[in-house]
């Protein structure tokens, strides 16, 4: 007899918990609503729908995979951020609700009609920059990043959404080659976890994340280090940065960034009430000699 949606939807939600997974209800209510091409309406409202065999052979895989703390962003090749869906794989971080904060930051300082030039720096699946893009239409932005199979992912978003002709994408070493003083807008989530601190994290991270886009060196600062002064490079006078950080980092990136000379230096919190984003601005009045 082949099993209904709400058989599904609770069979599998049995098998994560038993695994111990976190989460476990909305985990398996996504991953029936892929494997049996249903939505949510679907299982509240047709819960007695049964799945094919197809579907119950799909759904089984999926569970399995889940199990191993496969992250459900890869089985399923796409994760929500923001107002956008995204695809993602192994090679570019899962997009986060905390890197929201950025986008949330950024549309209140730009208002809808601006046209403005915008730069994020290791783009990874498009997150941010598209997040953006999508809802400021008058907006031009370029992505960099060291990974060509990150920019192919991007690129690949870029086109879903029907932004391709708001958005460049180049592989680069941050801004290496950009010149001074072309940017409105400089964001970047980049990698700022410590060496040490990788290995102890859970296997959906440790293990199917991209190392590249986690180690941020022995401290976790290392892109900083790099960015800070090279943001300030590239970014108009009166321009703004918005940048990710980890939740024990903003003493240390706040003084970066003051250091390499910027203005309005201030950190925003996330939903967790964490330090998550380090803003601020170029001095308006700065001259170069």
């Amino acid at each position: 007899m082949s099993q209904t949606l709400l058989k599904a939807w609770q069979g599998a939600k049995a098998a994560l918990e038993a695994a111990g997974l976190v989460g476990p209800v909305i985990d398996a209510r996504l991953l029936v609503e892929a494997a049996a091409d249903a939505t949510r309406a679907d299982i509240i409202g047709d819960p007695y729908r049964a799945l094919t065999p197809d579907q119950e052979a799909l759904l089984a895989d999926y569970i399995a995979r889940r199990v191993r703390r496969e992250p459900v962003s890869h089985i399923l090749g796409r994760k929500g951020f923001w107002k956008i869906m995204l695809s993602v794989t192994k090679d570019v971080l899962t997009p986060r609700p905390d890197t929201e904060v950025i986008v949330d930051t950024v549309l209140k300082a730009f208002p809808e009609t601006m046209a403005f030039n915008m730069l994020d720096l290791g783009v990874g699946s498009g997150a941010i920059l598209l997040a953006v893009l999508a809802e400021r239409p008058a907006a031009k932005g370029l992505g960099i990043d060291v990974s060509e199979e990150a920019l192919a992912v991007a690129r690949e978003n870029a086109a879903n959404l029907g932004l391709g002709g708001q958005v460049a994408l180049l592989r680069g070493d941050w801004t290496s080659g950009l010149s001074d003083d072309s940017f409105d807008l400089v964001v970047s989530n980049p990698p700022y976890i410590a060496t040490h601190v990788i290995e102890t994290l859970e296997p959906e991270v440790r293990v199917h994340e991209p190392r590249l886009a986690l180690d941020g060196g022995a401290d976790g600062l290392d892109a900083y280090r790099i960015l800070a002064p090279e943001i300030l490079r590239v970014l108009k006078p009166g321009g703004t940065f918005a940048v990710e950080i980890g939740y024990d980092q903003k003493a240390p990136v706040e003084a970066l960034f003051r250091d390499a000379g910027a203005s309005g230096v201030r950190t925003l919190l996330d939903l967790a009430n964490q330090d998550r984003v380090v803003t601020g601005a170029k001095n308006p009045l700065e001259t170069r000699p």
